[in-house]
């Protein structure tokens, strides 16, 4: 019998750019439900959730492929009828697949995962010199990432290349970050793929985090 993963996307679901990439990792026993905070709503409704000042920022994708930028305090409700929804199809473990920082607030009872937790309790360990280097899709996110990881970690250097638009856009941010020298990169964003991350690799020639397949790892391992 298919163990079952819940997948919480912030965005709408299905996420076929993640969960395919998710999947090779996890292996043929699993089955993953999915459910997203902005299933069932427009993008003229989704259009007025315009982060305001203090918000934390996030970026997702859309089920027709675009992505959208939004506050974060506009879809928690949605995101704890995911949780319940899953939980009620029989889903073992819940993640949630967006790195942002979410407040622990959320009822299930089963075990929530999120990559913000598992990101933040890697990273720090892998740099010598406590000096990282993150990509976010938007730089928007840039001031909030600083402040985030900079509790972490004593120095940080922000580049912005969003995973839903040019590729280009990764590849600068990867540039970018190859002039800062930094010990390690992570790429703070579900949304960036495996292609991705090569070609930050090469470009950098520094070792680099993929937010979507250290996930799967720890899903891999909660469930051998």
């Amino acid at each position: 019998m298919k163990k079952k993963i819940g997948a919480i996307t912030i965005g709408q679901s299905p996420r076929v750019d993640v969960t395919g990439e998710m999947k090779d990792i996890l292996g043929k026993n699993i089955e993953i439900l999915e459910a997203g905070a902005l299933d069932g709503i427009s993008k003229e409704e989704i259009a007025q959730f315009v982060p305001q000042e203090g918000d934390f920022v996030l970026v997702s994708r859309l089920r027709d492929g675009s992505s959208v930028k939004f506050g974060e305090r506009y879809i928690l409700p949605r995101l704890q009828e995911c949780v319940t929804r899953l939980e009620s199809e029989g889903a073992e473990v819940i993640v949630f697949i967006c790195t942002g920082k979410f407040p622990a607030t959320f009822q299930s009872s089963k075990i929530l995962l999120y990559p913000y937790t598992i990101l933040h309790a890697v990273v720090p360990r892998l740099s010598q010199r406590s000096h990282i280097g993150v990509i976010n899709p938007d730089s928007d996110q840039v001031k909030q990432c600083l402040e985030t990881w900079g509790k972490d970690v004593e120095t940080v250097e922000a580049a912005a290349g969003s995973p839903y638009g040019d590729f280009q856009e990764v590849l600068d941010a990867a540039q970018a970050l190859k002039e800062k020298d930094v010990d390690v990169i992570v790429m703070d964003c579900i949304g960036y793929t495996v292609k991705m991350k090569q070609a930050v690799q090469e470009i950098t020639g520094k070792p680099v985090i993929l937010a979507r397949t250290l996930l799967a790892r720890v899903i891999r391992e909660m469930l051998d």
